[in-house]
């Protein structure tokens, strides 16, 4: 897959990601992008090591999807930990 696709799938995986984990987020729709192209390649290589699946196989396939969405899932998991402890403690 050209970058183009690996952009819209991060656009994409990033928003799906920020819908199923809702609440506020540091950050706008470039942080949101860039999480969601991090995401798609460690959910594909998540998927690879740990199920020995090629789960970047191409745009329309449900398993790039799934990958990108799920490694998103982690990588906003972790930016809201690591950013909300430094915003909680600047106002603290």
């Amino acid at each position: 897959m050209g970058i183009i696709a690996w952009i819209l799938i991060g656009l994409l995986a990033g928003a799906i990601a920020k819908m199923l984990m809702p609440g506020k987020d540091p950050g706008g729709i470039i942080v949101t992008m860039l999480i969601g192209i991090a995401g798609g390649l460690l959910g594909g290589w998540l998927g690879k090591v740990i199920f020995g699946v090629d789960s970047i196989d191409g745009f329309f396939d449900l398993s790039t999807w799934i990958a990108a969405i799920v490694g998103s899932l982690i990588l906003l998991a972790i930016y809201r930990v690591v950013v909300g402890n430094r915003h909680s403690h600047r106002h603290a």
